[in-house]
């Protein structure tokens, strides 16, 4: 039998199958380093949450990583923009809310599971003043000789659910006719404090946990839980969460994240 193209044409056919096979094994190797790149992107929580949250979550997160590897990126701001900004789809992975009604907004918006929802913690709202002033009752006359021609700050009632704790709070007290026409409302309770602490402000009302992180200020007074609706942190992941978001859902609710919720003023989950 004569084979065609003889010895030549032999190698030349094996030469042919040699590359195929080594374009193909590189090709293999270029998939799957994709694939392993797409992986670790993966590797990554985001995590939308409300501004009086930002001390207690960046270290739950930094001890959520040392035990899992992966990554939590954090955006704190006020909820209701945060809120605005899930409901628009930003890359969010789980949404955390300074009250319920942002959440069931979200909810409603099909933006975030329901399924998933959890309380993580609870808070408390205070009035503060300089680290020197002394302490005030919730009075009318008290608090009013105390801001004379000043300001009180605090969250805007409007969007802030900060602000629509301290309104009910102050009305319930009596307090609102007296503090209304001084009122400086902010978009989140981090610049309340950040205004009181700077001196541009006699008086402010925000979380307990806030006052905690900021040796300038003090707590003037403490108002009643029942004058204001419960303050809750809702949790839950959106709709494009990704597989990690479960445990770090997870994680919030355990034993480690819930000791540093307390050791940062804010109340454990019941």
């Amino acid at each position: 039998m004569i084979v065609k193209g003889g010895k030549s044409s032999v190698l030349k056919r094996w030469n042919y199958a040699r590359k195929f096979g080594l374009i193909k094994a590189l090709a293999v190797m270029l998939v799957g380093s994709f694939m392993s790149l797409q992986a670790n992107a993966s590797e990554k929580i985001t995590v939308f949450a409300a501004a009086s949250l930002t001390d207690a979550l960046s270290e739950i997160g930094k001890v959520f990583q040392q035990g899992t590897g992966t990554e939590v990126v954090f955006s704190f701001a006020g909820t209701g923009t945060l809120a605005r900004q899930v409901e628009a789809g930003a890359p969010a992975d789980i949404f955390v809310s300074a009250d319920e009604a942002w959440m069931i907004y979200v909810q409603e918006k099909g933006a975030v599971n329901a399924a998933t929802m959890r309380i993580i913690a609870g808070n408390d709202l205070v009035l503060i003043g300089s680290a020197e002033a002394a302490p005030l009752s919730l009075t009318a006359k008290a608090i009013a000789g105390r801001l004379g021609d000043g300001r009180l700050v605090m969250a805007d009632p409007e969007t802030v659910p900060a602000g629509r704790y301290a309104k009910a709070a102050l009305e319930a007290t009596g307090l609102w006719a007296t503090v209304s026409g001084h009122l400086a409302p902010m978009d989140n309770v981090r610049v309340v404090l950040a205004s009181v602490a700077r001196g541009d402000a006699p008086l402010g009302i925000v979380y307990g946990s806030d006052a905690k992180v900021e040796p300038k200020v003090a707590v003037l007074a403490e108002f009643p839980e029942e004058t204001h609706p419960k303050i809750r942190y809702p949790a839950a992941e959106t709709v494009i969460a990704s597989i990690q978001a479960a445990a770090f859902m997870e994680f919030l609710t355990g034993p480690k994240a819930q000791a540093i919720f307390r050791s940062k003023g804010f109340s454990g989950i019941e």
